[in-house]
């Protein structure tokens, strides 16, 4: 019993290091993020109300909704679709409905045609979010580079990157996040600002 609570504070603990924080505490942790974003308060405030309008939009879609495991990602009004879907045909539907949202200004749809993953992946995918994040404290050598700026969505072992940040802060993040244990494959969808 003592190792299942253990195994929860630590899924619960790096719910938060996933960016759920902004949903626990409301907006004193948007608060805090918002000293070292280089999102405009405006910005990030429209990212978390696009992704609450797509999902929204999404559950109106029982059949598609009851059927699939679809993760909502907005940053800088970039969303990111990622999780599974049964079909194709579903693919694209949500595709559209999360594209219809307004100010999304375009849609990463990386939903995999596939039955909905496992809370046993969904755990792993949490924990190696949360391994990606720590490891890019590591990174060395780039003036003004602040790891709280990237963000990391993990699925199925592939670790999506987003952020407003230089080529040269891209390719350090990139390498770092390549080099965790778990991680597959890295897809960087990063908005560069040089």
């Amino acid at each position: 019993m003592h190792a299942l609570k253990s195994l929860f504070i630590i899924i619960a603990a790096l719910g938060i290091l996933n960016g759920c924080a902004p949903l626990v505490v409301g907006g004193t942790a948007t608060g805090v993020a918002m000293v070292h974003d280089r999102r405009t308060a405006g910005t990030v405030l429209e990212d978390q109300s696009i992704e609450l309008k797509a999902l929204s939009a999404l559950r109106k879609h029982e059949d598609l909704y009851k059927q699939s495991h679809i993760n909502v990602t907005s940053y800088n009004m970039m969303v990111l679709m990622s999780g599974e879907t049964p079909t194709e045909a579903y693919k694209q539907r949500a595709g559209e409905i999360v594209g219809n949202v307004e100010k999304v200004r375009r849609v990463y749809n990386e939903l995999s045609v596939a039955a909905p993953s496992s809370m046993m992946t969904r755990s792993s995918d949490t924990l190696i979010t949360g391994k990606v994040k720590t490891s890019l404290f590591r990174i060395k050598g780039l003036e003004g580079f602040d790891p709280t700026r990237v963000k990391v969505v993990t699925e199925n072992g592939t670790v999506y990157l987003m952020g407003l940040l230089t080529r040269r802060e891209g390719d350090a993040v990139a390498q770092e996040a390549r080099s965790v244990g778990g991680v597959q494959r890295v897809v960087k969808l990063f908005e560069y600002i040089d």
